[in-house]
Formats: C-alpha cells, structure tokens, sequence
C-alpha cells in the first residue's frame, strides 16, 4: 500500500522527562529538523521492521550480510549455489575481503515479502557462514516501488545441485537449430 500524503494530522504524544531528553539528544545527533520529523522516521523504521507477518505479496527489499572465512571447506561452492537459486531476486552483491581470511558479502535482493523472507533464510542457512544478517524494507514506506514486476513460479527454487538456466535463457534440453 502506497501512502499519499494528504496534509499532516497533529496529535500530542506524553513522554517521561527521561524519555524526552533522551529524544531531544537523539533529534539533534541525527541533524532532525524537529522532534516531529524524527517520530515519523522512527515510526517508518518501526513498521518496516515489524517482524509480525505481513501481506507476503508486498513490494519489498531486503539486504543479506554474510560473513565468513575464505578458506571454508566448499562455502563458497556452497554460497554461489545458494545466491544462483535466487538469482532473479539478487540485484547487487558487494564482497568486501578483510583482514585475515575474513570476507563480507552483502547482497540486495527485491521482490515479494515472502519469497525474500525465504530467499534470506536459505542464504543464511549456508553451512559454513560464520554470522549472518538481514533487513527487510518495504519501499511502499517511501511512497516507492522496487520495479520488480515480471511473475514468479509458486514453488521454492530448485534444491541444491539442480541448475536453472537464466532468467529468461531457453532450457538446456531443447535442441538448437539445426542439430539432431
């Protein structure tokens, strides 16, 4: 659902004297422009981490750290399989080498709610992974789409080993022309 801004409603809001500092404190770290603008942030952020289930269909974006160490037996086999099975949903990866044999990776995934609730909770089950995070954003908080449109199969992705040829690539078993 797509807010349309009609105005503002105004309602008064009772603090703790504590609390209100600790607000106040907070508005002018964050460069608020008023106490009003930093509830409205606080209140967008608090609804699009609400881990209550939502509508599984909502437009949504969610951002995946993961965090490992390089010379893990088969992780990264493990791991490329894992981001190829949600391939359609995986708009950018960043993969960051730290100190040691340490790496990030931190990949952004759009789509529908529940398929990226299930897309996250596969990458993060990669065995291997020594940490693993995600945040999920609904752009509808912004008066925003992610543009994810084309359809989706109705079944999870294929299981680990099978290979799906590209979004959009023909099939590997039908016959190019001119062969027999």
């Amino acid at each position: 659902m797509v807010l349309k801004p009609v105005g503002v409603v105004r309602f008064a809001i009772s603090l703790p004297p504590g609390l209100a500092h600790q607000l106040d404190a907070w508005v002018a770290g964050r460069n608020s422009r008023s106490r009003s603008d930093a509830i409205r942030f606080l209140v967008r952020r608090a609804l699009a981490e609400d881990t209550s289930p939502g509508d599984p269909n909502s437009d949504a974006l969610a951002a995946v750290l993961l965090l490992y160490r390089h010379s893990a037996p088969h992780l990264l086999e493990r791991l490329t399989k894992a981001q190829h099975r949600w391939g359609e949903h995986v708009r950018s990866s960043v993969h960051v080498h730290l100190e040691g044999d340490a790496c990030a990776e931190l990949l952004l995934l759009t789509g529908r709610r529940g398929e990226l609730e299930r897309a996250s909770a596969d990458l993060r089950g990669v065995k291997g992974l020594r940490d693993a995070r995600w945040v999920l954003a609904l752009p509808s908080v912004a008066e925003g789409r992610t543009g994810h449109r084309h359809p989706h199969r109705a079944t999870p992705p294929a299981q680990e080993g099978a290979h799906r040829p590209a979004h959009g690539a023909p099939s590997a078993r039908r016959k190019k022309r001119g062969s027999r």
